[in-house]
C-alpha cells in the first residue's frame, strides 16, 4: 500500500492525448494501441492499490471520423455529438483491452458512453473557441461558413479551421450507474472526450449540441460528484512550470489553487489543466496533481509532478461535499463549481 495514503482510495485519471498518440506520430490504429498499452501499464499499477476512474482525450480522433465523414459526403458532415459518442467507444474499448491485459486475471472493468449536460445559455455559445478537424483553404473555409454556418478561425496564412463552443460541464448523466460499478470493484473508463454535449431543448427533452467539453473540467467535475480523493490529470510534462519557455523556467512542486491561479498560463495548454484541479481542490479539500504518464504513481505519492494541495482551511478527510446544485434535481443533478474571475467557486 502506498506510504502516503495508507489504505485503499478513489482516483479519477485523466489521460491527455499523449496516452493515445505521441507528437508526430501517424494517426494509425496500430500506433494508438501501442501507446494505450503503455498508458494501461501506469493505470493498472494504480488499479492494484486504488479504485480507478479513467477519463480520457480524443481530440484527434474526433479530427479524424470528421474527416473520413467529410470524405463520404461533404455536405453532410456528422454531428460533434455522434462523433464524441463514437471515439468513446473506440478509445474506451482500447484502453479496457490493454488494461485487463495489465491486471490481474480477476479483475473487472469498464468502459461507459457518458452524456454530459451543459447550460444552453453557456456563453461558450457565443464565443467558439476551440478548434477542430482539418486544415481548410481560405476558399474552402469560405465555403463551409456558407453551406453549414460555421466559425473559422485563420491558424496561418491561409490556413483555417472550423472552431465550437466549448461550454462547461454542468451533469454528468449516468452517473449513478458509475458508482454502482466502483461499489462492485470494477475499473471505470468514462466521461472520455469532456462526454458527449447535450442539453435540454425547449420541451425538456435532451439533444446533442455542436461543441466540445474540456476532458479536465469534466474530470474534475466527474470527481466531485464521485469523492474521489484525488484527480490526476496526466499529460506530456513532468509538472507545471513557472516561467515556462524562459531561462528561469521552474517546476512547481507543491502549490495551493490560489497560487497556481495566480500564475500566466497558456489557455490552450496548461490553463484548463491548472483550472480542473484548482477547481477540484477548492471544492473538495482533497488534493490533485498534474504530470506525466509514466509517475502516475509518483504523482499520486506526492513525489513527482505538482501537487496542488488545500489551503490548510479548506482541509478535509472523508467524502466530498454535497456541492450547491441547480435546474433539476434526482440522482443526476446539474452542479455549479466552476470559479468565476475572481477565483471563487461560482
Amino acid at each position: 500500500m502506498s506510504p502516503r495514503w495508507g489504505h485503499k482510495v478513489r482516483v479519477v485519471v485523466a489521460l491527455g492525448g499523449n496516452a493515445l498518440l505521441q507528437r508526430g506520430e501517424p494517426m494509425t490504429a496500430q500506433a494508438q494501441r501501442m501507446n494505450v498499452r503503455i498508458a494501461a501499464k501506469a493505470i493498472a499499477d494504480l488499479a492494484r492499490d486504488h479504485q480507478i476512474v479513467v477519463a480520457h482525450g480524443n481530440g484527434p480522433q474526433v479530427g479524424l471520423l470528421a474527416l473520413q465523414g467529410m470524405a463520404y459526403d461533404p455536405k453532410q458532415p456528422w454531428p460533434l455529438d455522434v462523433l464524441g459518442a463514437e471515439t468513446e467507444g473506440m478509445i474506451g474499448y482500447l484502453i479496457e483491452q490493454e488494461l485487463m491485459n495489465a491486471l490481474p486475471k480477476d479483475a473487472h472493468c469498464t468502459t461507459l458512453l457518458s452524456r454530459v449536460e451543459v447550460d444552453a445559455k453557456d456563453p461558450a455559445f457565443d464565443s467558439p473557441t476551440k478548434p477542430i478537424g482539418p486544415v481548410y483553404s481560405k476558399a474552402e473555409a469560405d465555403q463551409a461558413v456558407t453551406d453549414h454556418g460555421w466559425s473559422m478561425v485563420a491558424e496561418q496564412k491561409g490556413q483555417m479551421r472550423r472552431v465550437v463552443p466549448s461550454p462547461l460541464p454542468q451533469r454528468i448523466l449516468g452517473i449513478d450507474a458509475i458508482r454502482l460499478l466502483l461499489d462492485a470493484e470494477h475499473c471505470v473508463i468514462c466521461a472520455g472526450g469532456g462526454g458527449i454535449p447535450v442539453r435540454r431543448n425547449a420541451v425538456g427533452e435532451m439533444e446533442g449540441v455542436e461543441a466540445v467539453i474540456d476532458k479536465d473540467r469534466t474530470a474534475a467535475l466527474l470527481a466531485l460528484e464521485l469523492g474521489a480523493d484525488a484527480l490526476l490529470l496526466l499529460t506530456d510534462v513532468v509538472a507545471v512550470f513557472r516561467d515556462w519557455g524562459t531561462d528561469a523556467q521552474l517546476a512547481i512542486g507543491r502549490t495551493t489553487p490560489a497560487e497556481l491561479l495566480a500564475l500566466d498560463l497558456a489557455a490552450g495548454s496548461m490553463g484548463p489543466k491548472v483550472e480542473a484541479a484548482a477547481t477540484f481542490v477548492k471544492a473538495s479539500g482533497k488534493i490533485a496533481g498534474i504530470g506525466q504518464l509514466s509517475d502516475a504513481r509518483a504523482i499520486l505519492e506526492g513525489l513527482a509532478g505538482t501537487s496542488i494541495l488545500p489551503e490548510p482551511a479548506n482541509l478535509r478527510t472523508g467524502a466530498a461535499p454535497h456541492m450547491k446544485t441547480s435546474g433539476f434535481t434526482g440522482a443526476d443533478q446539474s452542479t455549479s463549481v466552476w470559479m468565476d474571475d475572481g477565483g471563487t467557486i461560482a
